[in-house]
């Protein structure tokens, strides 16, 4: 269901429950907030999102895109912090840094990173 917009998740959810009167049983709140969700397109109220995924298997990350992100999303910031830590893309790691006399007194600031690279 990558494709989904929270809506579509919300609608498919509604279908296999069978109604928005069981969506409304398993949130614990009235049927008319359950229709309200429905008619007004918005999204899932986020307490009720884990609820929602343990009755229909639905995942937390289609229903509320915008609480629970893609561990894609993770990943990249996990890469991205790997890449400063190994020293990869022009980046130093900070230990290097404090701890190694080739880097004394060079300007890791992006305009000057030549400059000080050239003493």
């Amino acid at each position: 269901m990558i494709d989904k917009t929270p809506f579509e998740a919300l609608s498919l959810a509604v279908e296999k429950l069978g109604s928005q009167a069981e969506l409304a049983r398993i949130c614990e709140v009235s049927t008319t907030a359950a229709w309200k969700w429905m008619q007004s397109g918005k999204r899932l109220p986020a307490e009720y999102v884990l609820r929602v995924e343990a009755a229909t298997d639905i995942s937390r990350h289609d229903l509320r895109p915008d609480i629970y992100p893609r561990e894609r999303m993770v990943d990249r910031k996990a890469a991205l912090h790997c890449d400063l830590a190994t020293g990869q893309n022009g980046f130093v790691p900070h230990h290097d840094v404090q701890h190694s006399d080739r880097f004394r007194g060079v300007d890791f600031d992006r305009a000057t990173r030549m400059k000080g690279a050239a003493r």
